[in-house]
């Protein structure tokens, strides 16, 4: 699967305020990490998402997989911390 402290996963996710109106996305390929998330969440495999979007690797799946958990673990520790 995909380490949270892999670099080289996070360096595939950009976010720039003129690209994809300032949500997170792909690097070079300006597929927003919300829609493969929502592919994945409906029961799309990997597979099914990479024959969706042929210019992604399984690494920028596993990279859009990585940012959401670590929003999630952020926003996790925010919510302990308030």
């Amino acid at each position: 699967m995909f380490n949270l402290d892999d670099l080289d996963l996070v360096s595939r996710i950009a976010t720039d305020a003129d690209i994809c109106f300032g949500r997170p996305y792909v690097r070079r390929h300006r597929v927003l990490v919300s829609l493969v998330l929502g592919f994945l969440a409906s029961g799309s495999t990997v597979a099914d998402v990479m024959r969706e979007f042929p210019t992604l690797e399984e690494a920028d799946i596993n990279a859009c997989l990585a940012h959401a958990e670590r929003r999630r673990r952020s926003a996790a520790l925010k919510a302990v911390a308030a």
